[in-house]
């Protein structure tokens, strides 16, 4: 990237100089990446400099509040930033119009997302040009934070992602497996080879026998065993495997999950031990009154909100069937992601009750862990699909899901449903429902096929994700239903939260039999 001090700009000699030189500026600005503007100083009666105004903008400039580069332009510093004169961030700008020479500095800014106050930081640099200043900034814990979140997500779980490229023999472990098997990440990660190793004695033939026809064949593998621990202590830890063949059906890559049933084991043995009927319904309803207040209070998202995301409104509506407990199978995630770009999931877990929210925390942290580390959409739902595939149960749940990556810079929507009802487009006051490759719900089959659409989303533009909850009716075809959801959404399109008209008037208390999730995205 181009050093923003040595921008010299050459005037012609048939235009004014001031506006030559801010039209070069602005041609120039507008092949950067990344946040950079151009401030013009605005001076009082004795020259002193009283104010800068937004003359300039990258295409990609998102500043502190949100808004883009186009937006800022003909704003000014003190009136859209009150008080930012107080700081040495004016101090510097002063100081490079005084000198010349370039000003680097930090600031920290405090800022709301989802009602939860959060203290963010900003690196900036200045330097002169034109008689004004190039300004640019970048966030310094947007990756920090996410890389946070991803942990946190991989903790609750207590699940860790591997994957390993078997022609350059290169492994990538997350943070989480190197908990669950307690190894210094110094020391890198081990090849499943080496681990089945320290499988315990009675376990050690099946698990390296799953491990070679996985290698050697690429035979998926979904294997639970004892390894004992550097400190001796024993973990009961599930591996769920796949690998990906040449064209001669030889394995070169391998992706997985580790999962820690310890806590799952030790619990199954425990109950095992008490067999008495009235000992063992009492401590299964204790058991199953502190999970659901551990879920409701760490897994379950917020019944009601709106989140600023990428430029996009975001409004939430969230009506379990359960309301006592809030253990519906309905779930979404609406985050950004650390490229700056917005996260927009809606998923419908079949069932209702301990399973089903078992489930959707699995789907759901799995899903965000994914899409934070890059992963195409139909990937994640090709790997997700595999996951329910391979749970334990008897019965192997299935769900439905929708996932939209929306990129501020192009305006554009990428998105990709399983088995989902489509999503819903308000424009030009007319509603209609985008068409899509649809692949199968998960956990239906083995080789399902997923496919990407793309949506330019325009200003004034509003979409809706929702469940099945919000149109399904006994004994009436699903088209009526969609039918009564589109005359809806265009009735309350200009309302204060379109949202709260939308689904009030659809959902009975009385009657209805099924969870109720919706996102109103609006640009």
């Amino acid at each position: 990237m181009m050093d923003h001090e040595q921008l010299v700009v050459q005037v012609p000699g048939d235009r004014p100089a001031a506006e030559t030189g801010l039209a070069v500026v602005r041609e120039v600005l507008a092949g950067l990446p990344g946040s950079v503007v151009f401030l013009q100083p605005e001076r009082g009666p004795r020259g002193e400099v009283v104010d800068f105004r937004f003359m300039a903008a990258s295409p990609e400039a998102v500043d502190i509040g949100g808004r883009s580069g186009a937006q800022l332009l003909g704003l000014t510093v003190l009136g859209t930033y009150p008080g930012v004169d107080a700081t040495g961030l004016w101090r510097g700008y002063l100081a490079v119009l005084e000198s010349g020479a370039p000003y680097e500095g930090e600031l920290e800014y405090e800022e709301t997302a989802a009602g939860i106050p959060h203290r963010s930081r900003y690196g900036v640099r200045a330097a002169p040009c034109q008689g004004g200043l190039i300004v640019s900034w970048n966030r310094l814990d947007a990756s920090e934070r996410e890389q946070r979140r991803l942990a946190l997500m991989q903790s609750l779980g207590r699940m860790g992602w591997v994957d390993r490229d078997l022609v350059r023999a290169e492994i990538t472990w997350s943070d989480e497996v190197y908990s669950i098997f307690e190894r210094d990440p110094s020391l890198g990660p081990m090849t499943l080879e080496d681990l089945s190793a320290h499988a315990e004695t009675e376990d050690r033939p099946a698990v390296e026998d799953a491990v070679r026809r996985l290698l050697k064949v690429g035979e998926p593998m979904d294997r639970t065993f004892r390894v004992r621990l550097p400190g001796r202590a024993v973990r009961h830890v599930r591996v769920v495997a796949e690998a990906e063949t040449d064209v001669h059906g030889d394995p070169v890559q391998v992706h997985g999950f580790f999962q820690d049933l310890t806590a799952a084991k030790l619990a199954e043995q425990q109950l095992l031990e008490h067999q008495e009927a009235a000992l063992f319904h009492q401590s299964l309803l204790t058991a199953e009154r502190d999970l659901a207040a551990r879920l409701q209070d760490t897994l379950l998202p917020l019944p009601q909100q709106t989140l600023d995301l990428a430029g996009l409104t975001v409004d939430v509506a969230y009506l379990p069937l359960q309301e006592g407990l809030s253990l519906g199978g309905d779930w979404y995630s609406a985050i950004e992601l650390p490229d700056g770009s917005a996260l927009l999931v809606v998923g419908d877990v079949a069932g209702h009750g301990l399973d089903a929210v078992a489930t959707m925390a699995l789907l759901r942290f799995t899903a965000k862990g994914m899409a934070i580390t890059g992963t195409p959409l139909p990937d994640i739902l090709a790997r997700l699909n595999t996951l329910l595939l391979h749970t334990p149960e008897r019965n192997g749940p299935t769900a439905t899901m929708i996932m939209a990556v929306y990129q501020p810079a192009a305006s554009r929507l990428t998105w990709v449903r399983a088995g989902h009802p489509p999503p819903l487009l308000l424009r030009d006051g007319r509603a209609r429902y985008l068409p899509s490759t649809g692949g199968i719900l998960l956990g239906a089959v083995t080789t399902p096929h997923y496919e990407a659409s793309t949506l330019d989303l325009l200003p004034g533009d509003q979409l809706l994700l929702y469940t099945d909850g919000l149109v399904e009716r006994r004994d009436e075809p699903l088209d009526e239903g969609l039918g009564r959801l589109a005359d809806t959404a265009l009735a309350h399109a200009h309302t204060p939260r379109p949202l709260d008209g939308i689904v009030r008037p659809l959902i009975a208390p009385h009657t209805r039999r099924d969870d109720v999730c919706a996102l109103h995205i609006s640009r």
